[in-house]
């Protein structure tokens, strides 16, 4: 379907077929790999938004707003998004984001960082509202795209390799159970297996941690926006691009690896809604979510590619169960051990990675060196201009491939390029 036809937004089955088809699609592997989604973005990811508002002396109550804006909205895109394509588009919001705002919140105070939250979603809506992105994605090179999106991901993979020496026994210990559940336990999703297993061990081995969340249960505080050109150019600007040069692209990549067709355009303008809704509440961003993404779209979630959206429905309405219960539920969330955690989610996105490769590098689709030079610009995780690696990967790569490689199919055929498969 190309959008062109239909309007801004992609058409889909219709939220009231995604609800229909739901109870027939939950099952013990989309639940769990909704579950090891959730632990994973309200573990780690969360502790950074806590440090970023500590480095601005937000207030108890201006933290629990931030995480409920965020965590609240986020879930919220992914019960939308999920139900209405029928298809794994998860919500959450810029990890990297939040690292920026923290940098930021050390020069603007908190009401003008809020305006610029704000001013960061309507940039991202327009960009969506235009069908700007989607032209942009068709244009890519779909080898290009895949190897950003290896390059991008592979740091959760060597991530769940360094997590072995931090945590040897526990995390060896769900690596084992990981494979051994692949091999011999065909009813019981590996992930899964490998989260109780981590978990058990953690227990045995007294790995469990203390909080140092330093929220208690309070209301949420709301502040009142301020906007200034300074924040505009310093915070505004960056935090649209990584939502749709990183989050965003990651996502579409994700989904175009596992064959699902990307509504480009609707997660464009809905990650813009998301961002200006959450600016709003106090947060940085509400946005389409890549490591969430690649979770509940792989085949962890069950072999059945087709209600894979059930995990993203299962990890909406975990997200969003933690942003209103923020306030008590950090404190417990961020006991669990990291590495575990951690190693968990590399497992998880074993097979988003190897497929990705394997798109990236296939001499029937061209395009090699520039898929080499998306790839190590992606794994190197440099930030220029304050914007991150995935973003540069796709423009230097892309560049790269125009002024050295010959496509392996003529543009007009356009197979080899993301908008064959982003749209019908």
């Amino acid at each position: 379907m190309e959008t062109g036809k239909h309007g801004l937004i992609e058409p889909g089955p219709g939220i009231g077929a995604g609800l229909r088809d739901l109870t027939g699609n939950i099952n013990l592997k989309t639940a769990s790999a909704g579950l090891v989604a959730a632990i994973f973005g309200c573990s780690g990811p969360a502790l950074i938004v806590i440090g970023a508002a500590d480095a601005g002396s937000l207030t108890n109550g201006q933290t629990v707003a931030w995480l409920l804006a965020i965590y609240g909205l986020g879930g919220l895109i992914s019960l939308l998004m999920g139900l209405y394509y029928k298809v794994p588009i998860t919500g959450a919001y810029s990890i990297p984001g939040a690292a920026l705002v923290a940098g930021s919140l050390a020069v603007f105070p908190f009401d003008q960082a809020v305006g610029a939250f704000i001013m960061a979603g309507i940039i991202v809506l327009i960009l969506g509202v235009t069908g700007l992105i989607g032209k942009v994605m068709r244009w890519l090179p779909m080898p290009i795209v895949m190897a950003m999106i290896a390059g991008a991901l592979i740091r959760f993979g060597i991530g769940a390799v360094n997590a072995v020496s931090a945590l040897p026994i526990v995390v060896g210990a769900a690596v084992v159970a990981f494979f051994l559940s692949m091999r011999f336990l065909k009813a019981v999703p590996p992930v899964l297996s490998a989260l109780v297993v981590g978990l058990v061990a953690a227990a045995v081995m007294g790995s469990f941690g203390g909080s140092d969340a330093g929220i208690r249960f309070v209301l949420p505080e709301f502040t009142a926006p301020t906007f200034s050109i300074d924040a505009f150019l310093a915070i505004a600007i960056p935090l649209a691009i990584l939502v749709v040069g990183a989050e965003n692209a990651q996502a579409t990549g994700v989904l175009l690896a596992e064959k699902y067709k990307a509504p480009v355009n609707a997660m464009t303008i809905i990650s813009g809604v998301g961002g200006i809704l959450a600016g709003f509440l106090g947060g940085h961003n509400a946005n389409i979510a890549g490591p969430m993404t690649a979770i509940c779209s792989s085949d962890q979630a069950g072999e059945n590619r087709d209600g894979r959206y059930a995990a993203t429905v299962v990890n909406g309405v975990l997200f969003a169960a933690f942003g209103i219960f923020a306030g008590a539920v950090v404190p417990l969330i961020l006991m669990l051990p990291g590495p575990l955690i951690g190693a968990v989610a590399g497992l998880a996105m074993i097979n988003v990675l190897v497929m990705a490769f394997q798109s990236a590098f296939s001499k029937a689709a061209g395009y090699q060196i520039g898929a080499f030079v998306a790839l190590i610009i992606a794994m190197s995780n440099i930030s220029i201009l304050g914007i991150s690696a995935p973003f540069w990967a796709l423009l230097i790569g892309a560049t790269v491939s125009m002024l050295v490689e010959k496509p392996a199919v003529s543009k007009d055929d356009g197979s080899a390029s993301v908008g064959a498969s982003s749209v019908a």
